[in-house]
């Protein structure tokens, strides 16, 4: 990696689970980030399923870097809490093309079905809601991926519908956040 990473990812605090840490990317993630990016099974189901180039993998992490600067929150790294090894992302991030929140989650593939990205992602999903005070956060999966199906309604998520974006038929849902009102 070409860039230091460390000014901007220092600043952000990194969150516990019970088996995962969520903290900012080093430049240390770069080789395991670029490995789980070029395995084609967990690029399935994104838009573009060719093996990511190492120079795409760092403007990702630039652009995630210049998300967290801009709105306060963005994709963590996600790592084993008994290893510190990388396994994937997630994180908060705004769309571009409709302005919304949308919860992401990606995971290496030994890492899949254990349950880690709902425990990941449903850390997010409250830390919007609780700290970044948004009022909703959507998911977006493609229609044939009926685990990351499975973590969204886990989350909470209502299916509204389908959006088309970046050439894909994405089922959209939403979670809006629970208005707890005091009645004392």
């Amino acid at each position: 990696m070409t860039v230091d990473l460390s000014d901007i990812y220092m600043k952000i605090p990194a969150i516990d689970t019970k088996r995962l840490i969520l903290r900012g990317f080093t430049t240390a993630d770069f080789e395991p980030l670029c490995s789980i990016l070029s395995d084609r099974d967990v690029l399935r189901y994104l838009p573009n399923t060719e093996p990511f180039p190492p120079q795409v993998v760092e403007r990702i992490m630039l652009r995630q870097a210049k998300h967290w600067q801009e709105h306060g929150y963005g994709w963590y790294a996600v790592a084993d809490r008994q290893t510190s090894d990388l396994v994937g992302w997630c994180g908060l991030n705004v769309l571009d093309e409709t302005g919304e929140t949308e919860i992401k989650y990606l995971l290496d593939k030994p890492h899949w079905g254990r349950g880690l990205a709902t425990e990941a992602a449903s850390r997010c999903v409250q830390d919007g809601f609780d700290e970044q005070g948004l009022d909703e956060i959507i998911g977006l999966v493609h229609p044939q991926n009926t685990a990351s199906r499975r973590v969204l309604e886990k989350l909470g998520m209502q299916y509204t519908g389908v959006l088309h974006l970046w050439g894909l038929d994405l089922d959209r849902y939403t979670r809006h956040r629970i208005n707890v009102v005091d009645r004392g």
